[in-house]
């Protein structure tokens, strides 16, 4: 009974790694995007209607799209890894 739980919470936390690593990687995909030149992001966001949402809007997507990906991505790698290491014993 004490293993099942360990793994449990173990999983939850391996999860809210790639959770954070992914919106970490989320957040600076859209700084980059936003002041790298030739994507010219910047001026579309400054010619909005209003630049401070349109901004928000598109760092809370690309950060929960991410982060979204990543959780998912940890979650098939920690139970294809939880699965081989039950079938190796």
């Amino acid at each position: 009974m004490r293993s099942k739980r360990t793994s449990s919470s173990s999983l939850a936390l391996e999860l809210a790694r790639h959770a954070a690593m992914g919106t970490a990687l989320g957040l600076g995909f859209c700084f980059a995007l936003a002041f790298i030149e030739p994507a010219t992001v910047a001026a579309l966001i400054g010619h909005a209607e209003e630049p401070g949402t349109t901004a928000i809007v598109l760092l809370s997507f690309f950060t929960l799209i991410f982060g979204v990906g990543a959780t998912m991505t940890g979650l098939v790698f920690t139970t294809t890894e939880n699965t081989d290491r039950a079938n190796d014993k």
